[in-house]
């Protein structure tokens, strides 16, 4: 398995996580619609709380970023991106396994985009298991 290094992001990566975010956002087909200005801004309120954000590396090349809630039991881990040159290569389960040692924790919660049918497939071959079903409905 591909070793990488993972760093804890500070407000100097904030103008990085954001243009991550957005290519997040554009891959899962999510509806979030904010710019990257407004991400790096949604961005800097999440690591000066309760999120710390963690990028991914190989030989100080970023993979990719994770962003977690520590302050929640379990751990909920709201974002986690590879780059997109960097995919179908093991580096996401990498990333994960770096990210869980990290954080000394066997237990997150995370959620996935009902289409995202490769991020789901992922995610239960890391041994994640539905628990709930999370619901919108979508006005007129």
């Amino acid at each position: 398995m591909k070793q990488l290094a993972i760093r804890v992001c500070t407000e100097a990566d904030l103008e990085m996580l954001a243009v991550l975010n957005k290519h997040l956002i554009e891959d899962e087909q999510h509806d979030n619609t904010m710019n990257a200005a407004q991400l790096k801004e949604r961005m800097r309120s999440f690591i000066a709380n309760d999120y710390i954000a963690y990028t991914f590396e190989d030989r100080a090349v970023v993979i990719g970023y994770a962003l977690v809630d520590h302050s929640r039991q379990p751990l909920y881990l709201r974002q986690f991106f590879i780059c997109r040159e960097h995919r179908r290569m093991g580096y996401g389960t990498a990333a994960f396994e770096s990210l869980l040692n990290h954080l000394n924790s066997e237990s997150l919660d995370i959620e996935v985009l009902h289409h995202n049918e490769r991020g789901y497939q992922f995610w239960k071959s890391l041994g994640f298991v539905e628990r709930s079903v999370y619901m919108r409905r979508k006005s007129d």
